[in-house]
């Protein structure tokens, strides 16, 4: 799927051609990594907070790329006879080019976001559609303005579909992601407390999910848990179309499946068995605990949407990513890593899903971080939870400022120890834990637990 010079043209303003006498060449894709450049693409120079491509232009056009994109100011990096486009930004160029590059691929594009959630339901879908065709979803942690668009330029022409995992920060920045992606649907898991810190109130983290609606395909559908008011409020002010609600409840003999109500979902979950029931069709899933069951609904619903029939029984193994829902099996212990990051409800899910194991539950928790000023109150009431459960030992991990204001507040049981460095962790849990116990790691990727489980005897 080439790009031509006169397409990037009408999206970049019109190439400079510096002198080349060569002027009918395309190219086979966009890149913005000297590292891995083909000869055949065209390079987009992007400045990072740590990088700046700009510094790299010698270096591709030494591999022989016909043309390159620069910002404003740049243009003496580039030698005679080398053609270019200059713009003011060359990230909106890159995002420009990805919305080109979408509506070329003409197949479906799934969006999903949420406070947590929305990197198991990707990984969730990138299983379940296989049966609708070849699926590209978004890898590693590429949810952002870049990462979004590179994952779009990086579909090839036989893929059937595309997953995009939306992440953000602060208003606005989700809208953006909307804006070159243009999905068919859209999924919001949840309006959670991430990010609380820098957005204010939950209400003001409903608003910026709700942006993954601005440029949605006005036939398109958007999917959401039932009974999240502020997520039912806010987006009555975004969208207007179809919205599909799913709820999740644990297994009960009294409760019916409504399988007529094509803008409702519900599905019942039997936690023994790890069984989902969903209009009288089965699935058994290899993520365990009632928030990844509910995960699965969004797919389900999204399945649905794109007419994938199912069987009456189903079975779904998902890939495990380090830090998510990895679970690994030592000689002494049952490791459950969910170390890549944290917050509120992702450690009370977790929490949960550590208790249904049976054995002996310890829990390494490093602090929550972008809570902002109730950050003390967030993690007392995880203390408190843990406190009222049976797990025998929890390290928790904190900043000793964080430590302060907690006891300032809390009488810290007998369960919770506290500790300010991590390399206090490991001595302590290796004397606490014997064969057969079951360990939760869990903390914000600030502290980057995941260095941890080599160590773990």
């Amino acid at each position: 799927m080439k790009f031509s010079i006169s397409e990037i043209n009408q999206t970049l303003g019109n190439i400079n051609f510096n002198g080349a006498v060569k002027r009918d060449f395309s190219f086979s894709k966009i890149s913005i990594d000297s590292r891995t450049i083909s000869s055949k693409d065209l390079f987009i120079a992007l400045k990072g907070e740590k990088f700046d491509g700009h510094d790299f232009l010698k270096n591709v056009l030494k591999i022989g790329v016909k043309a390159v994109v620069i910002n404003q100011g740049k243009q003496n990096l580039v030698p005679k006879n080398h053609p270019f486009w200059v713009v003011s930004d060359t990230k909106e160029a890159l995002q420009n080019l990805a919305l080109v590059k979408r509506r070329k691929l003409k197949i479906p594009v799934i969006a999903i976001t949420g406070s947590v959630g929305k990197t198991t339901t990707k990984e969730m879908a990138l299983e379940v559609l296989k049966s609708y065709g070849k699926v590209k979803v978004s890898e590693k942690n590429n949810n952002n303005e870049i990462g979004v668009a590179l994952t779009i330029h990086s579909c090839e022409d036989s893929e059937e579909l595309l997953v995009l995992e939306m992440g953000m920060r602060g208003r606005g920045q989700i809208e953006i992601l909307s804006k070159f992606s243009e999905p068919n649907i859209a999924v919001i898991t949840n309006i959670g407390s991430s990010h609380i810190g820098i957005l204010g109130s939950r209400d003001s983290i409903a608003k910026a999910k709700c942006e993954i609606t601005q440029h949605l395909n006005p036939d398109g559908v958007v999917i959401i848990p039932y009974g999240e008011p502020l997520l039912d409020e806010n987006l009555k002010n975004f969208w207007r179309g179809k919205v599909i609600k799913v709820k999740l409840e644990k297994n009960r003999k009294n409760i019916k499946l409504n399988s007529s109500n094509d803008n409702f979902i519900l599905g019942l979950y039997d936690v023994s068995k790890n069984i989902i029931k969903i209009e009288e069709k089965y699935f058994e899933i290899s993520f365990k605990g009632f928030h990844n069951a509910l995960n699965f609904l969004y797919v389900y619903a999204i399945s649905r949407e794109l007419g994938i029939d199912f069987k009456k029984f189903n079975k779904f193994n998902f890939r495990s990513l380090d830090g998510r829902n990895n679970v690994i099996n030592t000689k002494k212990l049952l490791i459950m890593d969910e170390s890549y990051n944290a917050s509120p409800e992702s450690v009370k899910a977790c929490i949960k899903c550590l208790l249904d194991y049976p054995g002996r539950h310890f829990f390494i928790f490093g602090s929550m971080r972008e809570l902002g000023n109730n950050s003390d109150e967030y993690h007392i009431e995880i203390f408190k939870l843990i406190n009222n459960s049976d797990i025998k030992r929890c390290i928790f991990l904190c900043e000793k400022e964080l430590e302060i204001e907690i006891r300032k507040y809390c009488s810290i049981s007998e369960k919770i120890f506290i500790v300010n460095q991590i390399d206090s962790i490991i001595p302590i849990i290796n004397e606490i834990t014997v064969k057969g116990d079951i360990l939760l790691i869990k903390g914000s990727r600030y502290w980057q637990l995941d260095k941890l489980i080599p160590y773990i005897s």
